[in-house]
């Protein structure tokens, strides 16, 4: 079983690594589906993003 979670971990690392290669690539102008990664990778960190403000501020008692 914990065999199984450490290959879950690594595909997720692929992933995310693979997807900040195709951001830089699309920088550069890459082909078609490079951009296309691209996008899917920065509407990915966009959600991931958003979830994690959207969290925090909740808790904040904005008392400063």
């Amino acid at each position: 079983m914990e065999t199984m979670a450490v290959v879950v971990l690594l595909g997720v690392l692929a992933l995310a690594v693979g997807g900040c290669v195709c951001v830089v690539w699309a920088e550069r102008g890459g082909p078609r589906w490079v951009r296309g990664v691209a996008a899917v990778t920065r509407f990915a960190g966009e959600l991931v993003s958003s979830s994690g403000k959207s969290g925090s501020t909740s808790r904040s008692s904005g008392g400063d």
